[in-house]
């Protein structure tokens, strides 16, 4: 395996935190009781009520002499507004963009950080895929139109958080952010352990180090003996993937999808990945799309194993964009992912060969016409690597 990876980490604390309205103040709470520094990392950040509110809470920190730095997207921060980043930088934070967009990059503007993450005097962290708008809470109404997760963490783990933050920062300076020239050690992807509690692993993945964050959760599919499930919101699984989804539910591992319904923010994306339905139904997996609202969380769990972050663990994702995703081996943070996942389960509508062989003409034509879109601009990616 190329590239270097995080090792696993003994002596963590977890803490899943379901939908904004639970994890947002917890984050805020952070940043206000921050006594050195606040690192924060965001792919998606835009004008309103939730990025006015996290606003004040840098500023506070600031006024108490806490050094604050913002990592944003170039792409995702576009609606941010010049207002709110010119107070912030009056104030004394720093903020660097990943990637501007330039007309004259071409293909290299698909280039994105992907990741969400938050360090609090390099002891306490969040991650998971919240972006900062009022999609994923609004202040005046406590709540969340889209379901996310953030995880909270504390302990050794939190170091390679800063090592992976440090990286990045550093590299938004270079001509190509996406390469960072600083190495991590070390060089191969660890073993995971046979169990323990408080265990935590930083998983990551850039443009020269994307394998890490894949081949660990298909080492663990491969390994499954009980059960696989998986919550996504974009589902175009690689090729190794659906294999060992496939493969895990004929040796008789129970393997649920969570994959998103009729509220969706790319339909498109819901259509292409439709198609790989029917064979994953006849292999025995089943699929659930989830109701009440647009399903945002990207959430593995394998047996004991748990992965929380950014990655949907798609070819989109693995191809362009930087992710970050907390491995976990901990009795009760098992637990609560468990639960999570079941709750949503119960919320969601199970498709079966019967309800899939009755969809309607529109919805077979979109499916046709957006997956061999889709599978048209791989191949032609493929080509040019």
């Amino acid at each position: 395996m190329s590239g270097s990876v995080f090792p696993w980490r003994s002596g963590n604390q977890f803490a899943l935190h379901c939908d904004g309205e639970n994890f947002f103040p917890r984050m805020l709470e952070a940043i206000e009781t921050a006594q050195e520094q606040v690192d924060l990392e965001l792919y998606l950040v835009e004008g309103g009520s939730c990025a006015e509110r996290l606003l004040d809470s840098l500023l506070a920190a600031r006024e108490r002499g806490v050094t604050v730095r913002c990592l944003f997207d170039g792409f995702g921060s576009l609606r941010l507004g010049s207002t709110w980043r010119r107070r912030l930088l009056d104030a004394g934070g720093e903020l660097r963009l990943y990637n501007p967009l330039l007309w004259r990059a071409g293909w290299r503007n698909l280039h994105r950080d992907h990741r969400k993450l938050l360090l609090v005097d390099r002891r306490l962290a969040f991650v998971g895929g919240t972006g900062a708008t009022d999609e994923f809470w609004s202040v005046p109404d406590n709540r969340s139109a889209w379901h996310e997760v953030m995880v909270q963490m504390q302990g050794p783990v939190s170091q390679d958080w800063l090592t992976l933050f440090e990286r990045q920062w550093q590299a938004c300076l270079q001509p190509r952010a996406w390469r960072p020239r600083k190495a991590i050690a070390p060089q191969r992807l660890p073993p995971t352990p046979n169990g323990g509690q408080g265990l935590g692993r930083v998983a990551y993945a850039d443009a020269r180090q994307h394998r890490d964050i894949l081949r660990s959760l298909v080492r663990n599919l491969n390994n499954a003996k009980q059960r696989i499930w998986l919550a996504t919101p974009y589902f175009l699984p690689t090729w190794k993937v659906r294999r060992a989804l496939r493969k895990a539910a004929r040796r008789g591992v129970e393997v649920r999808l969570l994959l998103t319904g009729r509220l969706t923010d790319h339909a498109p994306v819901r259509y292409a990945g439709q198609r790989y339905y029917p064979r994953l139904l006849r292999a025995g997996i089943r699929i659930f799309e989830y109701q009440p609202r647009f399903l945002h969380m990207k959430v593995a769990l394998v047996d004991d194993w748990a992965s929380v972050g950014s990655c949907n663990f798609d070819h989109w994702n693995l191809r362009f964009n930087l992710e970050a995703n907390i491995e976990v081996l901990d009795g009760e943070f098992t637990a609560a992912v468990a639960d999570c996942l079941i709750a949503d389960f119960a919320d969601s509508r199970e498709i079966d060969i019967p309800l899939w062989h009755s969809r309607s003409l529109w919805m077979r034509l979109h499916q046709r016409l957006w997956g061999w879109l889709d599978r048209l601009v791989v191949n032609f990616l493929d080509r040019r690597r």
